[in-house]
């Protein structure tokens, strides 16, 4: 195995280019499954990567449960500073594991949370006016069913007083963009990479580059639907200047007041139809970077998959039976 272990814990770097440069020239649709379809498989490489560590550098400390066997010189001669490694690997992937948890409850409880808010009011509204002046709107996905309570499925909020600040054509799209979150499964590709960042750091831009993207596929539908592109852009500009965070962090909104990414979603709605093609055109910088991910995608899952077979053959002939 040798140094080549490690590289699933650096090749995330080889994402970051495309993440920057794939709204550019993708189908905000293609971008959001291509970004998240990296960041799962670099970080299950990550894991993989840290789990093998785990096993190869602490095989040796005093009362471990594993076979003695594997403490064989051999057996962490495979890779370089096995003990160093091995015991900050415990701690990684522990830590790893633990935010991974605390992300999934925190997911589950906001969106027990919201339906429950929305239990009150007519289970058949579409929308569910929540009775606020504050102005904000949000998708709430569906929940499957459980001994004793049925299966919920999305909705989605809005308060009176963002209904009340938009005109009839504007609410259209208003509803068109959160139905696309919901059809879509947005909060799936969000969930995704979130827990991929939680594994490996390298990759917490790709969260932010997708959750964008996400936004802008929601545009892209809201604006087909209604069948104005100006109309939608209207719609998202004026919700953003009068949004107040949702009252559950997490969901996802239709024009969040943060300043960064609504004026890029805006000019991007003014703009042409983007271009339905899977990959940017290759003599172009988000061609390279899109080539550079895949090589560096590919070589974490390689390099992966050999030092998994590596350490099996290795433990394995260290291994009495």
């Amino acid at each position: 195995m040798g140094v080549f272990v490690f590289l699933p814990l650096v090749l995330p770097l080889s994402a970051l280019p495309i993440a920057r440069l794939a709204e550019q020239h993708l189908h905000p649709r293609v971008t959001t499954r291509l970004l998240t379809l990296l960041a799962v498989v670099l970080g299950v490489c990550s894991t993989l990567c840290l789990g093998l560590l785990v096993v190869v550098g602490t095989a040796q400390l005093p009362g471990n449960p594993l076979p003695d066997g594997w403490s064989d010189p051999e057996v962490r001669a495979a890779v370089p500073y096995a003990e160093v490694a091995g015991i900050a690997a415990i701690f990684v992937l522990s830590a790893a594991l633990v935010v991974c948890g605390t992300a999934l409850r925190r997911a589950h409880r906001i969106r027990e949370r919201a339906h429950r808010a929305l239990d009150v009011l007519p289970s058949g509204a579409d929308p569910a006016v929540l009775p606020d002046d504050t102005p904000y709107a949000y998708a709430v996905p569906g929940t499957p069913a459980r001994p004793g309570r049925p299966a919920r499925p999305g909705r989605i909020a809005v308060s009176r007083g963002m209904l009340g600040s938009l005109d009839g054509d504007e609410q259209r799209a208003l509803l068109a963009h959160e139905r696309a979150h919901l059809h879509c499964r947005h909060h799936r590709y969000l969930l995704a990479v979130r827990l991929a960042g939680c594994v490996n750091p390298l990759l917490l831009p790709l969260r932010s580059a997708v959750a964008f993207s996400a936004e802008r596929w929601a545009d892209e539908e809201a604006a087909r639907a209604v069948g104005d592109r100006r109309l939608t852009a209207r719609a998202v500009g004026k919700a953003a200047l009068i949004s107040r965070p949702a009252p559950y962090p997490g969901a996802v909104q239709f024009a969040s007041p943060e300043p960064g990414p609504v004026p890029r979603r805006v000019a991007a709605l003014l703009g042409p139809v983007p271009s339905a093609r899977t990959w940017p055109p290759a003599l172009t910088p988000a061609g390279l970077a899109a080539l550079v991910a895949a090589a560096g995608t590919a070589a974490s899952a390689l390099s992966a998959l050999n030092a998994s077979v590596a350490l099996f053959l290795v433990l394995k002939a260290a291994t009495p039976w």
